[in-house]
């Protein structure tokens, strides 16, 4: 059975590290909002922000993440969309992202990253005290969260064709959601 249950299985069976489990378990918000937003499958869009970095502890250098687990997600029959998605999210296997399910994805992958890095500098560590104009401010800081590609960021939105403000603060609502989850 392919449900949550068994992705969070997934995910806790190769990943012990919490602040990666939490950076899955935001893009997975991150989906599913998009889904309800588009219309589409929400579990399996859920599901595919879940999974999308579950092989990265252990496998942490490109190609290896994520073609590893694109490897066992097919190897237990879970969606081809889903893998390819997946794929899609890591630039340097240059796999396209035709569909709208692997263009969110990569639009909402280093986004939530970034967005729970300007939370822990907020004085209550806390979602509630992100804004968009807080997130925009620290991306034109070079230096905060310099592991986070701001040309992906903006790239991703310009694929949903969504603008950079509205995707921000999408994304933000939807972590602030599960806020408690995050411990944020």
């Amino acid at each position: 059975m392919h449900d949550r249950q068994a992705a969070w299985q997934l995910v806790t069976e190769w990943t012990q590290s919490e602040s990666l489990r939490k950076h899955m378990l935001a893009v997975e918000a991150a989906m599913r909002f998009y889904a309800r937003k588009f219309g589409e499958d929400e579990e399996l869009w859920g599901n595919t922000g879940l999974l999308h970095d579950f092989d990265y502890e252990k496998n942490p250098d490109p190609p290896d993440h994520p073609t590893v687990g694109m490897k066992v997600l097919a190897e237990q029959g879970w969606p081809p969309e889903m893998i390819e998605a997946i794929g899609g999210h890591a630039e340097y296997l240059n796999i396209p992202r035709h569909t709208l399910l692997a263009k969110t994805l990569y639009a909402v992958d280093e986004l939530c990253g970034f967005i729970l890095a300007v939370a822990y500098t907020r004085p209550s560590r806390t979602l509630a005290e992100v804004e968009v104009s807080s997130v925009l401010k620290k991306m034109r800081q070079s230096g905060f969260a310099r592991n986070v590609s701001r040309e992906d960021i903006v790239r991703g939105a310009d694929e949903l064709g969504i603008p950079l403000e509205e995707h921000i603060a999408n994304c933000i609502e939807a972590l602030q959601a599960i806020a408690p989850t995050l411990g944020l």
